[in-house]
């Protein structure tokens, strides 16, 4: 009887502490949410490369989409993928030489699609792989079609060694009169166990 009460006094004790651990990450993930709604609507704009990538081989989902995916599952935030009017399914190496020359040209790709009532967004979000030292030229041709000015941006790259690269300048250039902050980058090989090192990220950001 005496070792039945023993066992039992154990398991309320387990059970106490279990709870306890719910209590606080539920404590911590609401104060995270109320902190992102306060900033109001929040929008993830987008553009992530499928097909052959470096370091990570032929994927079917890119690595900047499961970056995106991640945030709108933390925040609630909406999407929008850039999608470009051309296609870029073809080997990596011939890839770069033409990210190379449409960088050197400054060429603006069509895209495809529309964004709808960019007003209503607070804070933003903006993505994308990082292509001869800053984000793919298509995404540049977003930021001439729509105005973020006045907004809080939020800039991340996945790479494979560039980091950010001159893409949270190349961002501000676009949009002087936004709240840009610090970007955040991710190697791509990381991204498909990264999930809590994005986690990290925005519950550190501050606003």
């Amino acid at each position: 009887m005496k070792r039945f009460k023993t066992l039992l006094a154990a398991i309320v004790a387990l059970l106490t502490m279990s709870c306890t651990a719910n209590a606080n990450q539920q404590s911590t993930d609401n104060q995270y949410e109320n902190s992102m709604d306060k900033q109001g609507k929040t929008l993830v704009v987008f553009f992530s490369h499928a097909g052959e990538n470096y370091n990570v081989g032929n994927i079917k989902v890119g690595n900047t989409k499961i970056v995106a995916d991640y945030i709108s599952e933390m925040t609630g935030a909406d999407q929008f993928e850039i999608v470009a009017d051309k296609d870029y399914d073809m080997p990596y190496m011939q890839l770069i030489e033409v990210a190379k020359q449409e960088a050197n040209a400054g060429e603006l790709p069509a895209m495809i699609g529309k964004l709808e009532n960019v007003e209503q967004y607070d804070t933003v979000f903006i993505g994308g792989p990082v292509w001869w030292g800053t984000y793919p030229q298509v995404m540049f041709t977003f930021f001439r079609d729509y105005d973020l000015n006045g907004k809080t941006i939020i800039p991340f790259t996945t790479h494979e060694g560039s980091g950010l690269a001159s893409c949270v300048e190349d961002v501000r250039a676009a949009y002087p009169d936004a709240d840009v902050k610090p970007g955040f980058a991710i190697y791509g090989h990381d991204v498909r166990s990264g999930r809590a090192k994005v986690e990290k990220w925005l519950k550190g950001l501050v606003f």
